[in-house]
């Protein structure tokens, strides 16, 4: 039985990573009765439109409004009990003109951005935190680098009396995790597209330094079998940016459970023992937490 008062809380950088990166994950624990919280740090003003079905003059010029009501929709998919904004304008690829916009969140002040997530992290409470990784190398987008680059900090700071007293009451989380897409994950799926006679999108990974060694630094494996459909179901929330006959979406549920029903996870941080031995892969977020 789950710790009722067990809490996780997300953190991405546009509406749509929330489906794409670890929904099943969120799902499942949402399920078993985890506080699930999404905090997503822009309004992705700037996404194209990858959807033809939906790439309109209405759509063009209401795409934050659009994007945040697809935003809502995903949620109520996974099962997130809580949604954050933290407020900011996407900020676009570097060097775009989006990119200069004195809005957006790349250009925020780093103390300002770090206390808004603090503030939330303080008033959420969760033992959990899911963030990104140093993803410069192979997904070098402004946001996703902030994400990075104020998870670590608010996570540090959240617990400390002295560091934006004004923020809350101070609580330290337990763990801190980065997201991802494993080289093993991608290899499987573009394999079971070959199979199965189709084109496969992932094809382009391979040819952008994607390799095995990527996969060195997954510790925790989370089998989202179970959950697949809810997946499924936040990923065609978000129209403007999911076509629903493309190839990203091709490849069945139970094609994808059989060869692959994990999402995976870095473990950064913990301050608790997990009790797994070492060498060996954690399966469970809250793996140390449970009563």
């Amino acid at each position: 039985m789950v710790d009722p008062q067990l809490r996780l809380l997300a953190i991405h950088a546009h509406p749509d990573d929330e489906a794409s990166k670890g929904a099943g994950t969120v799902a499942r624990y949402h399920a078993e009765g985890v506080r699930s919280v999404l905090v997503c740090c822009t309004g992705g003003e700037e996404g194209d439109i990858l959807n033809p079905a939906m790439d309109t003059p209405e759509v063009r010029e209401n795409l934050h409004a659009v994007r945040l009501g697809e935003l809502d929709a995903s949620v109520a998919a996974i099962g997130f009990d809580a949604l954050h904004l933290l407020g900011y304008r996407d900020s676009g690829m570097k060097d775009s003109e989006a990119n200069a916009h004195p809005d957006n969140f790349a250009n925020a002040p780093f103390d300002e951005a770090v206390e808004r997530l603090v503030r939330i992290i303080r008033a959420e409470r969760p033992h959990v935190i899911i963030t990104y990784g140093d993803e410069r190398k192979f997904y070098p987008h402004p946001d996703h680098v902030r994400v990075h680059e104020i998870s670590g900090p608010a996570f540090d700071a959240a617990g400390d009396p002295d560091a934006y007293p004004d923020a809350g009451a101070p609580w330290s989380p337990s763990k801190l995790y980065y997201t991802g897409w494993s080289y093993r994950r991608v290899k499987a799926l573009h394999d079971a597209f070959l199979a199965r006679g189709e084109e496969s999108p992932y094809a382009e990974w391979f040819t952008r330094g994607f390799s095995e060694r990527a996969d060195d630094r997954f510790t925790t494996l989370v089998d989202v079998g179970d959950f697949l459909h809810k997946r499924r179901e936040a990923l065609l929330a978000h129209r403007t940016q999911v076509d629903p006959d493309g190839f990203w979406m091709r490849l069945p549920d139970d094609v994808v459970r059989e060869v692959f029903p994990w999402e995976e996870f870095a473990l950064a941080v913990t301050r608790v023992d997990t009790g797994v031995a070492p060498g060996e892969p954690e399966d469970d977020l809250f793996a140390g937490l449970r009563g």
